[in-house]
């Protein structure tokens, strides 16, 4: 179940929300009533898509500032 935090309560209480999500809480974030983002826990692997696999292009990957580059 996601819950829904105002951005400003947000920022007053970041410290608060983050001891939340780390428990596995998600938040949807609003500004003037709309939705803004989303915070899940990063260890959610479904909320997560792989768009490009760099292990595969380089062994151990590449670095940012080379991804960058090529853009």
């Amino acid at each position: 179940m996601e819950n829904i935090v105002g951005l400003k309560e947000l920022r007053q209480n970041i410290d608060k929300y983050i001891a939340q999500i780390n428990k596995g809480k998600d938040f949807i974030v609003l500004r003037r009533s709309k939705p803004l983002f989303r915070l899940v826990p990063p260890d959610r692997e479904e909320d997560w898509e792989e768009v490009v696999d760099f292990t595969r292009i380089r062994k151990g990957g590449m670095p940012l500032n080379e991804i960058i580059s090529r853009l």
